[in-house]
This record gives structure tokens, C-alpha cells and sequence, in this order.
């Protein structure tokens, strides 16, 4: 039976609240069963339920939203995908600037988890989507489909591009290069800016390693430049959408006024929003009683933030009738928007890194992003040697 949308969305609003007002209080108690419990139940309910059912509000309306506004599905797309881990990466920072003048390790431990978060979903994205492409690119070398993942059916098929419905246009795959190309500059500059200017000496906050902070005069820097870049590629490079047979809920939107698509966002940001402040406190709750370090955790936390864009390019890339353009500039965008939601912690001065956390976290964004653009450029050179003229 199907469930009418409004009752959809009280349902997933109620639960989001339900974590936040219900179960978020009970991490604060002594008794360690009750914590496990209340963690559990939170992580589970916020990855499994609340987070999936936002990312696909956000995949049903960005095609609406982009064919009337004009502007570029990828960024709309990545301005949804992208709110939980910039939100978990803020709450964090919050939390630690509230926590200096009581608790100072457990305010250091929030400001890596609010560093790590930001910083390391760019990881997750950015490997999903280099593995999406590569084998988009060996479907079509080979010329017929193949899983997703060797092995695992239940990850979906990838067919060949000359089977798709809809194909991105050339365009399209040369602002998703400058974007990326864009992203990698913009993190070496980051990275760059920590070590030179943000070096903290450990033994001020009890640590064995040195810390790296973004400083504040950096950090408006990088969000003034986030913001640039996103601006100067935000019209989309697609003609009217063609899809056939669109699906029942991308139809609800397309029957509905803009102001009601923009509602539901609204309310998908919500939900979002509590969910990201729960999973927060859950996460510092069982970095402190399973004793994991604070990066380790952050990182969890930046790969539950970013399930969102790792959900609409999976899905993209093995529907035949999906969008993949658009979800390979939002990747690129989606990584901005979240070193934007960095600059912000930064400005709020509640980031900071250790010292081989720095190091690794910022060099495997840096290599998977060059791979995810050899990739493209693959994909590319695919359209330009077999069909030069459709997709121009």
C-alpha cells in the first residue's frame, strides 16, 4: 500500500525528533548498558532510515528544481548531500567551543571529530565515485553489464552507456573535470595552510602529537573561495530533461508549485539536522566508552554524513535512466560545499587535526580525486570516439 507523502514525512520527522529529544539524553547517563543500547539504536535508525529517506527526497527533486531554476542539478544536489556531514562537522565544533571552559580534552576530542568528519567524508564520496566510473568505463569497454560489486547482485547492474536512456552531454563531463580539478587545489591549499599557520603544540592540551588548526583568517579565505567556485559553475549544462516513465514520486514534484518542492527540502534539511546532532553525540559517546581516538571517530562520522551522495551516484550510475552527469559534478561539489562547512568550523575556531591524521586524511583525497579524474576523462574519451555528435 502506498503511504501518502505527508504522512511520510511527519513519520521520518517524528523519528529524527525521537532521536534527538528521546534518546540523545540517555548517552549522558552512568549506566553503560543504556548507552550501548541508546548509541546503537541511534546509529542505526539515522544510516538505515532517517539519512536514506532524506537522500531520496533530495534525488526526486533536484531534476524539478534544476529544469526551474536553471541551475545545475550537481550543485542543488550537493547542497542536499552534502547538509549532514557539514552539519555533523559544525554540531561538533559547537559542542567543542561549548566544552573549553569545563572540559578541555573532551572539547579537543569533539574539535578532531569535527575536523575529521569534514574533512574525511570527502574520502567516502569521492572512492564511491571513482568505483562507480570504473566500472561504468568496463561495462562499456566490454559491452555489456557487469555488477557494481564483484560478487554482491543486491549492488546493482551496470550496463552499457549505448544501453542508457539518458546520456550526459559533453559538457557536462568538462565542468565535472574543473570542479574536481578545482577541489583538488582548494584542499592542497588547505593542507598547505595548516601545516604553515595552524601548528599547536600538543603538550598545551595533554597530547603526544602536535595539532594543526585552519585559523580563522584562513577559513574565511576558504569559504570565500568555496563560494566562488560554486557560483561560477552553477548553470546547468543540460538541455530539458527527456526521461520516459519518470518515476511516480519525481512526478508528485512536477505536478506541485516550487514553493512545495522547496518545503519538502526544507523538512528533508530538518530531519537531517536532528538526525546529524544525535549521531554526533553517539559517536563521541562510543569513542569515549570503547576507547576509540577521536579521528578514528570523526571518520565514522564523515562516512555516515556522506552515505547521502554515495546513495544518489550509486543510484545514478546503475539506472539506465539516471543522471550521471549531474551526479558526477555534484560529487565534485559536494566535497566543496564540505570544505566550506570546514571554513565554517574554522571561523568558529573549533578544528583541528593531529599530525599524521593531517597527512593521511589529505592525501588520500588528493589521490583518489586525481584517479576519479583520470576516470572521467576515460568516460569522456568513450563519448568522443564512439558518438561525438549526440552528446554535444
Amino acid at each position: 500500500m502506498k503511504m501518502n507523502k505527508t504522512v511520510y514525512f511527519v513519520i521520518l520527522l517524528v523519528t529524527a525528533a525521537f532521536l534527538r529529544f528521546g534518546l540523545t539524553p540517555l548517552l549522558h547517563l552512568e549506566n553503560r548498558t543504556i548507552q550501548w543500547m541508546s548509541l546503537t539504536v541511534i546509529l542505526l535508525i539515522g544510516v538505515v532510515f532517517l539519512l536514506r529517506a532524506s537522500a531520496k527526497i533530495i534525488e526526486e527533486t533536484t531534476e524539478v528544481l534544476s529544469e526551474r531554476t536553471k541551475l545545475a542539478g550537481g550543485l542543488l544536489q550537493s547542497l542536499g548531500t552534502a547538509f549532514p556531514d557539514m552539519i555533523l562537522g559544525i554540531l561538533a565544533a559547537i559542542i567543542s567551543v561549548n566544552l573549553r571552559s569545563t572540559d578541555m580534552v573532551r572539547a579537543i576530542n569533539y574539535a578532531i571529530i569535527a575536523a575529521s568528519t569534514t574533512f574525511g567524508s570527502n574520502i567516502y564520496n569521492i572512492a564511491h565515485a571513482t568505483w562507480c566510473i570504473y566500472r561504468q568505463n568496463k561495462a562499456n569497454t566490454k559491452n555489456s553489464s557487469i555488477l557494481m560489486f564483484p560478487g554482491i547482485p543486491s549492488g546493482g547492474m551496470v550496463i552499457p552507456f549505448q544501453k542508457h536512456i539518458v546520456k550526459p552531454r559533453l559538457p557536462e563531463f568538462d565542468s565535472a573535470i574543473q570542479v574536481l580539478v578545482a577541489l583538488t587545489i582548494l584542499t592542497s591549499s588547505v593542507a598547505v595552510s595548516m601545516v604553515l599557520f595552524g601548528r599547536v603544540n600538543g603538550a598545551e592540551f595533554n597530547t603526544t602529537e602536535d595539532l594543526y588548526q585552519l585559523i580563522q583568517p584562513v577559513g574565511f579565505v576558504v569559504l570565500f573561495l568555496s563560494g566562488l567556485i560554486l557560483y561560477l559553475f552553477r548553470k546547468t549544462q543540460r538541455k530539458e530533461s527527456i526521461v520516459p516513465d519518470i518515476a511516480e514520486a519525481e512526478q508528485y514534484y512536477r505536478k506541485n508549485s516550487t514553493g512545495i518542492v522547496l518545503f519538502h527540502l526544507l523538512l528533508s534539511g530538518i530531519i537531517i539536522l536532528f538526525t546529524a546532532e544525535s549521531m554526533v553525540y553517539a559517536i563521541e559517546t562510543l569513542s569515549h566508552i570503547a576507547h576509540i581516538p577521536p579521528v578514528i571517530a570523526g571518520v565514522l562520522a564523515g562516512l555516515i554524513g556522506c552515505l547521502g551522495e554515495i546513495i544518489v551516484i550509486h543510484n545514478y550510475s546503475i539506472n539506465p535512466k539516471g543522471r550521471i552527469g549531474d551526479a558526477l559534478i555534484g560529487v565534485g561539489m559536494d566535497n566543496i560545499v564540505t570544505t566550506a562547512g570546514a571554513a565554517i568550523v574554522a571561523i568558529m575556531g573549533g578544528i583541528f587535526l593531529g599530525g599524521s591524521s593531517l597527512i593521511i586524511i589529505f592525501v588520500l583525497i588528493l589521490g583518489i580525486n586525481t584517479l576519479l579524474i583520470a576516470e572521467v576523462s576515460k568516460l569522456k574519451n568513450y563519448f568522443l570516439t564512439k558518438d561525438p555528435q549526440s552528446h554535444t
